[in-house]
Parts: structure tokens; C-alpha cells; sequence
């Protein structure tokens, strides 16, 4: 049924499916790997499915002559797709799958290089210096912020800095920040320093990792 419409759907038609090598998800009797045994009897069915579309950005900036048509940004591969025959709860058996991403950078250099100045401790302020290249979209409400060497997402920072509020000093190769004492952590640890473009909405540099 699934392949039926992905001939007739034109916003199927992209997407991609796992060899389908588990048996039948639907429909079973409860708490068990028994199909249907009430009085409809349903066959069983492959009602829970995996499907995936990935959309490059060259799809869009090739047609401006921005990135080649061959290059793809991401790229996606299925490691496995199974069902879950031991879940009894529901008249389904869950199916999970498994995904490698891979994807390439835009650009070979980072926009801003960063490092932390001197001695690093809670006993006294401290300075970061960075520089950014000239193309980097800048704003007011660019921030630095000090992340523990082991950050999942943007949001695992301890604290940070505004670029622009927290500027101490300015020059054509370099600009300096810096960050209060009270907000240093007294434990101290491995950190990374991390410049978020709030154009950009993403991590355009991270320091060398460095101790606190």
C-alpha cells in the first residue's frame, strides 16, 4: 500500500525506506507474538514504517551558483531498521532505526578564532581575545560562553559573555572581553570557550580546550 502511494504522491516520491527484513509490526493480541486471534482476524501488516528525506542546501544554492549540483552537505545512511517483537503493551511492535549523518562544513576556517587569556580562576576576572573574519554577519546580540569540553547543545553553557557589552578593548587584528569572576566555576575542569552568531544561529568558533 505504502509503495502504491509513493507512485501516485508526488511528496513521497523522495523519500526513502530500509529493506524491510522484520516480520509484520500489526495487528497482534496483546502481551504477545501471536497475530490476531479475535473474530476479525485481521492480516497481519507493516503499518509502522521508517521513512527519510534529507534536503541539501545545494538543492537550493546550486541553482544560484553556489555550491556545485554534485555536492551534498549531508548525507544520511540507514545502520538498521528492526522491530521490537518483545514490546507486548499495544497491538504494535515498535520499530526503530538507526542513522549515520554525515555532514561537511561550509566553509574550510572558522568566522572567529577565539582563546582564553592568561590564568583562568575564580578568584579574579578574566579575559578572552578573538578576532573574526570581515564577512562574519555580526550583532549586538553575539555572545561568548564558556562550555564544559563534554557540551551536547548550545544552551550547556556555564556563562557567557555579550561581544559587544562586555568589550574591554579594540583593535584592527583583535578585540578583548571579559567575563566576572563570580561566574567562573569554582571547580574548576576542562572548558571550551564557544562564539554564538545570533545571525547565524550557530557556533562559528571554539577555542582550544583549556583549563579553569
Amino acid at each position: 500500500q505504502l509503495n502504491m502511494a509513493k507512485k501516485k504522491e508526488a511528496f513521497l516520491k523522495e523519500f526513502k525506506e530500509g529493506p524491510l527484513q522484520f516480520k509484520p509490526t500489526y495487528k497482534f493480541d496483546l502481551y504477545s507474538e501471536v497475530y490476531d486471534t479475535s473474530e476479525k482476524k485481521r492480516k497481519p501488516a507493516w503499518t509502522d514504517r521508517i521513512l527519510w528525506k534529507v534536503k541539501n542546501l545545494c538543492e537550493v544554492a546550486s541553482k544560484e551558483g553556489e555550491f556545485p549540483e554534485e555536492e551534498n552537505l549531508i548525507s544520511v545512511t540507514l545502520n538498521n531498521y528492526v522491530s521490537h517483537m518483545s514490546y507486548g503493551i499495544s497491538d504494535h511492535k515498535p520499530v526503530t532505526g538507526t542513522f549515520k549523518l554525515e555532514m561537511k562544513p561550509l566553509v574550510s576556517d572558522p568566522l572567529v578564532t577565539l582563546s582564553p587569556e592568561g590564568e583562568w580562576s575564580a578568584e579574579h576576572d578574566v579575559l578572552i581575545r578573538y578576532s573574526a573574519v570581515p564577512e562574519l554577519p555580526s550583532s549586538a546580540w553575539d555572545w561568548i560562553g564558556l562550555f564544559q569540553v563534554n557540551f551536547r547543545h548550545v544552551n550547556d553553557y556555564v556563562t557567557y559573555a555579550w561581544v559587544e557589552d562586555d568589550e574591554i578593548s579594540s583593535n584592527k587584528d583583535s578585540k578583548q572581553v571579559y567575563m566576572s569572576a563570580s561566574e567562573i566555576p569554582r571547580m574548576g575542569g576542562e572548558f571550551l570557550l564557544c562564539y554564538y552568531s545570533n545571525n547565524l544561529q550557530s557556533i562559528v568558533g571554539i577555542s582550544e580546550p583549556f583549563q579553569v
